[in-house]
């Protein structure tokens, strides 16, 4: 397996930023976005529970109902592809066993001999303190994808703009995730930056490395 080096995974961190301008005549193309789907897919998640659910928009007609929801942010409607992050709401018993279930069938085991598993789970997540915020943790998950998301695709050369200025419940609404086990939390814009966008030769703004981490 090759792997980036050390020098090429900070040339990407430095190389990205969240765009302002995206060129909307520049997509990603389906090889390319279809790494970064394997991307969202291969995240981790807690207990490996995997809350969420990934809508890619590209259709315009969508993106152009979604960006008056957006703070009539352009990049909604200019990038290459949307991506909407919803968690699984309410998040219970069902949604551990069908993960479980899943795991016996994908690694070839007994149910069974995740019986202990299960009981961990159920009793931090449903009847646990957990079970009271099970929705922002929920949330807390989708942002680690999130994450993933931006730094495969700055890996790979691809632009992106996380958003959080977004009526979420609007969102919902038009994706059709209303009356749904799910719900929007977040959206990333993804594609290509524009030649005019002055963000992108911007110093970046961060504190000193001495101030951020302490070493013990």
């Amino acid at each position: 397996m090759t792997h980036w080096t050390p020098d090429q995974l900070l040339q990407s961190l430095q190389w990205r930023y969240a765009v302002k301008q995206f060129d909307a005549t520049k997509k990603i193309s389906e090889s390319v976005w279809s790494v970064l789907e394997e991307a969202l897919v291969l995240t981790p998640s807690s207990f490996g529970l995997q809350p969420w659910k990934f809508l890619v928009v590209t259709d315009s007609a969508v993106r152009q109902q979604l960006m008056v929801h957006s703070w009539n942010q352009p990049q909604v409607v200019d990038c290459s592809h949307h991506v909407v992050f919803a968690i699984h709401k309410n998040l219970g018993e069902a949604q551990i066993d069908r993960f479980l279930n899943s795991t016996a069938i994908t690694r070839g085991i007994p149910r069974e001999s995740l019986d202990g598993y299960r009981g961990m789970m159920v009793g931090n997540l449903v009847q646990g303190p957990r079970s009271a915020i099970i929705n922002e943790w929920a949330t807390f998950q989708s942002y680690i994808a999130l994450g993933n998301f931006m730094t495969s695709a700055a890996v790979i050369g691809v632009d992106t703009c996380p958003m959080e200025g977004i009526d979420a419940g609007k969102y919902d609404e038009i994706l059709g995730l209303l009356g749904t086990e799910y719900q929007t939390v977040v959206a990333c814009a993804a594609g290509y930056r524009a030649s005019t966008d002055k963000y992108a030769s911007l110093a970046k703004v961060r504190y000193p490395k001495s101030e951020l981490i302490q070493r013990i």
